[in-house]
């Protein structure tokens, strides 16, 4: 079997422009993806409300994003992806999802080329591809921008198989070290990859038939990589202890009842990609017939891939190794340790899928060929499948438009899905759709009463409106189900000042700043309500704690230079009166740093600032009045 490139041009020249045909067909059912905007759903955890990342490639960043633990998983390389999208688009949205789709046309070749040079089969690769292309269930990992870590892990996975290819040829050390250090890159971008010393083992048996050569051999190469997946597992249990359900609160019986109705949804929409939706929430109960019969279900699947296997009749080792790739690969998100409140996820199938594509592509065109189907009839069937995916696809695409869009389709798809509810709620509320904003909040309360994420969005959508007095008691509640949240605190502290309970807000700004002393509006707001207290000093540090917690706080420069100057540090205060008027030049800076240069005897530079000053608001008397006085 041929499987390097062949040196004769036509032979080049065919893989090309499959390759490039796989692309086109790829941005062709992604191209609305580039016009979309940022969605509520863990896009502001990794880009829109992340400091660290919206300031780009930086020392400091880079060292945070080795230390971070966001959306409870520890994944350094996803993170610096999204500094860099930063650095280079800033928060435009198309420039993020533009990375997203680069990633996955790069998977997209890769996982053609791999194929092809492993089995020798063009067309039947071509198709894996194309199907990993542009399947509906995959528009999730493309087109969320949060979901950055399964394009980019993708990248490595498929570059890992690339190189392992190699190294099962070459034997080359360096061939080798090159396997260890993708596969790193893979696990720091994602660490559902931990399965894929496995699939490595797979492919031993099928395509690369080594397993004349031992198993024990195989396993044994593999050692450095399976310690390296131990060694993510155990990071990621430790990264995500505060998300994994207890057993009182999903039980094991739950547990393995949800994995195994998963496995047969998953395999379901593979086949039949319909109402797909960004979450599913994990049922309260699973009827004992569902997971009885999606278990039957493996079995009978699993058993009928093993037989032909060993069957003497025509061995099909594809069907196997395509299955088991399937199954193993979803292992580490199927549910058994429960993270989170979904049920399953779309997501989760970027990768696994490709073992289902295998088996399904090979066994069809194998069964194709003994049945004598002619050549055009089974490119003709090929296409219209391929259409018809794409099509669902492009449609798929759209419903990530915006968060709107995105969670009423999950609505529309899905049943009791609390959190579909609440982010059309705060979508709604965004938009001051107050009227059917409540309706929403009310249904999510109806679905889930003691979900405090709902309670205190509530709240702050009623305060937007102008109710503060009825949002108080649902801040109350949030604070009460979530003690721990700083955020929710500050939000009722904000409710309770525009109550005029200015001591009670001090109290719980005070306990939010105790838990996150780098929450950087907890800690502007605490300083404000201590400076009309005329508790200057302390309203000095928390303001001083702000900025260093968020430098990008444009409108709290201003007062923290008026405060360093009535404590005397002149110098302080001119540097933070320039910070301010580099972000945005107003009269009353110019004014106040104006003073300041003057008490300086800096006269010169205080003259120029009083100018300035009188530029923008031509009828500031202090400042005239002052400027005279230099003449």
């Amino acid at each position: 079997m041929d499987t390097s490139l062949s040196q004769s041009p036509p032979s080049r020249t065919v893989p090309l422009l499959l390759g490039l045909g796989l692309v086109l067909l790829t941005l062709i059912v992604y191209r609305p993806a580039l016009t979309h905007g940022f969605v509520n759903f863990d896009d502001g955890l990794y880009v829109t409300h992340n400091r660290h990342v919206q300031a780009g490639l930086t020392w400091e960043g880079f060292v945070w994003a080795w230390q971070a633990n966001v959306a409870s998983n520890w994944h350094p390389l996803t993170l610096l992806s999204h500094m860099l999208d930063c650095e280079l688009y800033g928060l435009n949205p198309h420039g993020h999802h533009l990375t997203n789709l680069l990633f996955h046309l790069a998977n997209v070749w890769l996982l053609f080329e791999v194929l092809r040079r492993m089995t020798g089969r063009m067309g039947a690769s071509a198709l894996v591809a194309a199907l990993f292309a542009i399947h509906p269930a995959h528009v999730e990992s493309v087109a969320w921008i949060a979901e950055r870590k399964d394009v980019l892990s993708g990248f490595f996975f498929l570059l890992t198989l690339g190189a392992y290819h190699r190294w099962v040829r070459e034997r080359a050390r360096w061939s080798y070290l090159l396997v260890v250090l993708l596969f790193a890159c893979g696990l720091l971008s994602k660490p559902m990859l931990v399965t894929l010393p496995c699939v490595l083992l797979l492919l031993d048996v099928w395509p690369l038939d080594r397993l004349r050569e031992g198993i024990r051999p195989l396993l044994i190469e593999k050692i450095p990589l399976f310690v390296l997946s131990a060694a993510s597992s155990a990071v990621t249990v430790y990264a995500q202890e505060g998300s994994l359900a207890t057993l009182e609160a999903v039980s094991v019986g739950r547990r393995v009842g949800n994995a195994l109705v998963s496995y047969a949804i998953y395999l379901g929409k593979t086949f039949w990609p319909a109402k797909l939706a960004v979450f599913y929430p994990l049922p309260l109960s699973i009827p004992l017939w569902k997971p009885l019969a999606a278990g039957a279900l493996l079995l009978v699947l699993t058993a009928l891939a093993v037989w032909k296997f060993f069957s003497k009749g025509g061995r099909q080792p594809y069907l196997a190794v395509g299955w088991l790739w399937f199954l193993g690969m979803l292992v580490p998100v199927i549910g058994l340790i429960q993270v989170g409140r979904q049920a399953m996820a779309d997501r989760y199938t970027y990768l696994p899928s490709i073992g289902l594509f295998l088996a399904v592509v090979w066994g069809l065109a194998e069964l194709a060929s003994r049945v004598r189907v002619p050549r055009p009839a089974l490119a003709g069937a090929a296409l219209v499948l391929v259409a018809a995916l794409s099509v669902a696809a492009h449609a798929q695409v759209e419903t990530w438009k915006d968060s709107l869009t995105l969670f009423r389709h999950a609505l529309a798809v899905t049943e009791g899905n609390y959190l579909a509810h609440l982010n059309v709620a705060v979508a709604l509320s965004q938009q001051n759709q107050e009227a059917e904003a409540r309706q929403q909040f009310r249904e999510v309360l109806r679905l889930q009463p003691n979900l405090a994420d709902a309670h205190a969005a509530f709240a702050t959508g009623l305060r937007r409106w102008g109710h503060p007095a009825e949002a108080l008691p649902h801040a109350r509640r949030a604070v009460q189900l979530k003690p721990e949240r700083s955020r929710f605190r500050h939000t009722l502290a904000i409710i309770l000042e525009d109550l005029g309970r200015k001591d009670e807000a001090i109290v719980q700004l005070r306990k939010a700043v105790e838990l996150s002393p780098r929450l950087a509006d907890a800690q502007y707001g605490l300083g404000a309500l201590l400076q009309e207290k005329g508790r200057t000093d302390e309203a000095l540090e928390h303001y001083q704690a702000a900025l260093e917690a968020n430098p990008n706080l444009a409108d709290l420069y201003a007062p923290t230079a008026t405060l360093s100057a009535q404590k005397g540090d002149l110098a302080g205060a001119v540097r933070l009166y320039e910070e301010a008027l580099r972000r945005e030049p107003k009269a009353s800076v110019h004014f106040n740093l104006a003073i300041t240069l003057e008490r300086l005897g800096r006269r010169e530079e205080a003259r120029r600032q009083y100018e300035a000053a009188l530029a923008i608001e031509p009828g500031l008397a202090a400042a005239r009045q002052r400027l005279e006085a230099l003449q």
